[in-house]
């Protein structure tokens, strides 16, 4: 018989208003979203159907006006910012668009933060030989000393993949990764993506306006002015 799949992501209910002098504004009203640990989906839609709100939500970066989110099972806002903090930094991993790397680290020192914030590196390698191999493995072995500003877009965000993989998060949330790159330099960044992550064999969630690397993933969530358009239940098994 075949045994329940792991829910890496599970959100109820989630809503998120945002309220001025002028009234309130929903941006996302009633998600209900399940994904399985080990599948690649995309939340597509819009410009400003709610992908990255959600995306937000789901990684405990933004609070909810209501409703339900489990990491793993940890319901995320049960715990207060530290705890929310402390959760991230065990399973999640997170690529921006605009990269978010920090422009007096190097390469090396970049890829060296999450292990330095959090006492922990990979397996049996020291954080230092950690991040040269992810580093290495992502095609930047020979700039391991240059800053960000001395770096491609493409280069930077390959040192972004590399920070957000090297201490083998079980959860990647990726948003609009290839959005501050050309064709082909997104193209390559996503091909590294997806294959570190069947290396690492973790769970990928990714907001994307392009529908090629939409199709990429097993599963597609469409949202439409805050709401699932397409069905956002993860298929079980039987």
């Amino acid at each position: 018989m075949n045994e329940k799949k792991e829910l890496a992501v599970e959100a109820r209910d989630l809503c998120k208003i945002v309220r001025d002098a002028t009234g309130s504004l929903t941006i996302l009203d009633g998600i209900n979203v399940s994904i399985n640990a080990g599948e690649t989906v995309a939340i597509v839609g819009a410009s400003g159907s709610g992908k990255s709100t959600l995306l937000g939500l789901l990684a405990g970066l933004d609070v909810p006006t209501s409703g339900v989110v489990k990491i793993f099972g940890n319901d995320l806002f049960a715990l207060d910012e530290d705890g929310r903090a402390a959760l991230r930094a065990e399973k999640v991993g997170f690529v921006f668009q605009s990269f978010q790397l920090l422009p007096h680290l190097d390469a090396l020192e970049n890829v060296l933060l999450p292990m330095e914030l959090t006492g922990r590196s990979p397996d049996d390698m020291g954080p230092v030989d950690a991040a040269r191999a992810l580093l290495q493995r992502v095609g930047l072995g020979e700039r391991l000393s240059h800053y960000p500003k001395y770096l491609s877009g493409g280069e930077q965000q390959r040192v972004a993949l590399a920070r957000a993989f090297v201490l083998r998060p079980p959860l990647l949330l990726a948003d609009e990764p290839t959005g501050s790159l050309d064709a082909a330099t997104g193209e390559a960044v996503i091909d590294l993506m997806f294959a570190l992550n069947r290396e690492r064999g973790s769970t990928l969630l990714l907001v994307t306006h392009d529908p090629d690397i939409a199709r990429r993933c097993g599963r597609q969530i469409e949202l439409h002015a805050g709401r699932v358009v397409q069905p956002a239940i993860a298929r079980m098994t039987h």
